[in-house]
Formats: structure tokens, sequence, C-alpha cells
């Protein structure tokens, strides 16, 4: 009797958004990028692989990543310690860039088809880090600004962290508001440091 391969990958051979990034200005294929496995202590629910991650196949290799990495207060070899860490972005691919060369956002296809599955393997974890203002809509379910949900990161904590993305593009955000390096990364690297022990 045949049996369907693991989900993982299931996800690395999807194509449904292949004319779609055809169309984009990257012109890439899909490449999805699926990195995680049921028991993981920590989730890292981000948004959309970045295009050195569609090289790499590796979640968060990239300057991104460090900066995730440091905020967390783990190495690199921890990150990618699949018995403890899994990723599940919004999307599994590189959505592309845009005639202006803007990242395009996740395509909502790909959590439609793939995370309620995704969340249900998975199973309970100790502690999700939800990146960036795509994953904390499609996660929270909130429609408030990124920067209103960050900012309420206790009424989450300690089981949950929303997070703006560590993308140097929010260097300023990140000087606007000096609570998140003095307040709540703290108290995310104490519940790192405490589900990884």
């Amino acid at each position: 009797m045949a049996t369907n391969p693991p989900l993982t990958e299931q996800i690395r051979n999807c194509s449904i958004c292949k004319e779609r990034f055809l169309a984009t200005a990257t012109r890439h294929t899909p490449r999805p990028v699926a990195w995680f496995q049921p028991g993981v202590r920590i989730l890292v629910a981000g948004q959309a692989p970045g295009k050195r991650v569609h090289e790499t196949g590796l979640p968060f290799f990239d300057r991104s990543g460090d900066r995730l990495r440091d905020w967390m207060g783990i190495d690199k070899d921890t990150f990618y310690d699949t018995d403890r860490i899994g990723v599940l972005p919004t999307a599994f691919c590189f959505p592309g860039y845009d005639a202006k060369g803007a990242d395009l956002p996740p395509p909502p296809i790909c959590w439609e088809t793939w995370h309620d599955r995704a969340l249900q393997e998975i199973g309970k974890v100790s502690l999700t880090l939800i990146v960036g203002a795509y994953a904390i809509r499609r996660h929270l379910g909130s429609t408030a600004p990124m920067t209103q949900v960050v900012a309420g990161w206790r009424s989450h904590a300690p089981a949950t962290f929303p997070l703006p993305h560590p993308s140097w593009r929010n260097n300023a955000w990140i000087k606007r508001n000096p609570w998140f390096e003095t307040e709540l990364l703290p108290e995310l690297q104490a519940a790192v440091k405490n589900v990884l022990a």
C-alpha cells in the first residue's frame, strides 16, 4: 500500500506558484523552504524567504537571520538544530521582487494550502516567535498596526512573542522604539534560554 511522502517533502515539491513567480521581475522558479518537524520546542513563524534563503535553502540564512539569532541570544548551530527549533513562514517560497525591486508579499495561497497541516504536524510548542507584520496578521488575526501589537507583547508572553521583521529596513523602527531592546529582548532571551535548557 502506497503511503504519502512526509509533509515537508510534499511542501518542498510544491509548484502551485510557478506561473506567479515567472511573472515577477526575478522570474524565478519555486523553491519551498520547509524547515520543521514534530516535537520542536521553539517555532519561528516568519513571513517568506528572501533571495539569499531561496538560493541556499536555509531559513534566515542572511543578515536578517543574524539579527534574529542575536535577538534570541543563540548561535547558528542552535538555530539550525531541527530537533529544537522549527521555522514556519506564511509562504515557503521567495515571492520575488516587483518591477521597482521591492519585495512582493507572501502569496496567500501558500498559507491556505499548507499551514493547517503544518501546524498540526508540528504540534504544541513551548515558545512561538511571530516575526513580521504579515506573520502577525496571519497567526494572531490582528489588523492593528505592527507597532501596537509588538508593544503589547506582555499579553502574549512568555509563550508567544510578536516581533518586527529583523530586516535592516527596520533599523529606524528599532531606534524609535527603544523599549523593544531594553524591555522585550531580555524577556525573549530569557524565554528562549528556559525552553532550550
